[in-house]
């Protein structure tokens, strides 16, 4: 048998794509799903998950989620609030998502994800500098007062 290390779906082996995952990865045995720390369907999952980061939005926590998955790093992402009324009639204060990994992989998943942040923060603060320019760049000189 085959199966996906993304979800975890068991498949015949004339089968070569995960159907229910997008993008379709590829199977791999099961001496590769337990390489990689991965539970068998028929296992009983007993990993203990910590919060690895957290993100502000999706598109964030979707890009750790990305980065996590090339590392082969088992991930689940949890939404910590459901909508912006949740802070004021719950006291909710936990951050919109959470990143979570297997407690041992957290010493491999922390870093990355912090570069990652880093990253993505660089390329924010380069974006706004060039529109600033652009901005900038675009104004019209103010017209010269009329001749007398």
């Amino acid at each position: 048998m085959k199966y996906c290390a993304r979800c975890g779906s068991e498949y015949e082996d004339s089968v070569q794509d995960c159907a229910d995952c997008p993008g379709n990865p590829l199977l791999v045995s099961a001496e590769e799903m337990r390489s990689r720390g991965l539970p068998l369907p028929h296992e009983l999952d007993q990993r203990v998950f910590v919060r690895a980061a957290t993100a502000e939005d999706p598109f964030t926590a979707e890009a750790f989620v990305e980065v996590l998955q090339e590392a082969n790093i088992p991930v689940l992402v949890r939404a910590g609030r459901s909508g912006v009324v949740d802070k004021l009639t719950t006291g909710n204060i936990l951050p919109w998502w959470e990143i979570l990994v297997p407690e041992d992989k957290a010493p491999l998943a922390i870093p990355l994800l912090e570069q990652e942040r880093v990253q993505e923060l660089a390329t924010t603060d380069e974006a706004v500098q060039a529109a600033e320019e652009e901005e900038r760049e675009n104004e019209q000189p103010p017209a010269p007062p009329p001749a007398l």
